[in-house]
């Protein structure tokens, strides 16, 4: 790898051995500026939240296969762009996720029924959060209902960003995989109702 420089291959080539430090620094290094990217690709919050994570899980899971030949930033902006491209993709595809999307984010629901729903599903929401592990939970909870950012928990926890992220990806999986096996929410819908959940 010539062109890149010093720094970025020596944390690759950490990352590449499955160097959780390598990791937690390349997150604090780049998810800032990554997010505030997302931010203003998204115009959206928590879908930016979420794509960040889904980002730092992309570069775990590849560490071992990872080329790249510039920068580390390049290549993580890179995963971000098609994310969101993805991402609006997904919209566009369904029309009635996106309508879903609209009257969650401004709180117009056409009928009593869909209000009787959503009600159910939150309470079901609730009842998979209470079934997180103590720290998993406040995590969640200090994240997710609170709307602090990890630097912010990471602060008042005093654990690292990328624990946070950690348990924020692995609380929501659980929360989804719990709330599909109680056959209240379709997959189409789940994924956005978990992003706006708050």
């Amino acid at each position: 790898m010539p062109e890149l420089p010093d720094k970025d291959c020596e944390l690759l080539r950490l990352l590449k051995t499955g160097d959780k430090a390598a990791f937690t620094q390349i997150y604090e290094l780049y998810s800032q500026s990554l997010y505030l990217n997302l931010l203003k690709l998204l115009k959206f919050e928590p879908a930016a939240e979420e794509l960040l994570q889904d980002i730092f899980i992309t570069l775990w899971e590849k560490r071992t296969t990872i080329q790249i030949d510039t920068h580390l930033s390049g290549y993580l902006f890179g995963i971000a762009q098609h994310k969101a491209q993805d991402f609006f993709r997904k919209l566009k595809r369904d029309r009635k996720l996106h309508d879903y999307i609209r009257e969650l984010a401004t709180g117009e629901f056409e009928s009593v029924e869909a209000k009787l729903l959503r009600q159910e599903e939150l309470d079901l929401l609730n009842n998979a959060i209470n079934r997180l592990s103590p720290q998993r939970k406040q995590v969640f909870q200090l994240c997710k209902l609170e709307g602090k950012s990890y630097q912010e928990v990471s602060h008042i926890l005093g654990i690292s960003p990328s624990t946070i992220n950690d348990h924020i990806v692995k609380a929501t999986r659980f929360i989804r995989d719990f709330m599909l096996a109680q056959d209240r929410l379709t997959t189409a819908y789940l994924p956005i109702f978990l992003l706006l959940y708050s």
